[in-house]
């Protein structure tokens, strides 16, 4: 399931940690780097790497929005949902945004285009509101904006 590199690495991020569980979260993002995402067959490997039950890997995996345990599209587009954002307009800006991709956050296109992730903080209170799409900070957004943003992805 995992190639040998990954493996490797995931063995020596082990041996980075005095406790094996504080390289879970590495190894999982090491595993998405190569996979795109992780699956409960990876996750599975990774726990028999570290050490660890499978249950725990799961439940990390679950817990971070930016461990894909399922295939994501191929753009990911994450809205920000704290303080800042929300009173600078963001529930209109993810309205205009979903109603555009015909999706809600948490999902994924049909045709596998654009993964919409709302998410806790992007760390931009000066841009609010504001959306990360493929890895590009977006903002200060109105919901037009947004929307053509995301409308314009491949």
């Amino acid at each position: 399931m995992l190639s040998e590199a990954v493996k490797r690495d995931i063995e020596a991020l082990r041996g980075r940690y005095p406790v094996a569980q504080s390289a879970l979260i590495p190894a999982l993002l090491r595993v998405q780097e190569e996979q795109g995402w992780v699956s409960p067959e990876a996750m599975a490997e990774v726990g028999r790497l570290l050490g660890l039950p499978v249950e725990v890997v799961a439940e990390v995996a679950s817990f971070y929005t930016l461990i894909f345990t399922e295939p994501p599209g191929r753009h990911v587009v994450q809205l920000c949902t704290n303080v800042s954002c929300m009173l600078s307009g963001a529930e209109a800006v993810r309205e205009r945004v979903e109603r555009a991709l015909g999706i809600r956050a948490g999902q994924t296109t049909p045709d596998g285009r654009v993964t919409l992730l709302a998410v806790e903080c992007l760390a931009a209170c000066d841009q609010a509101p504001c959306m990360i799409v493929d890895q590009q900070r977006h903002g200060p957004l109105s919901p037009e904006e947004a929307a053509r943003l995301v409308e314009e992805l491949d």
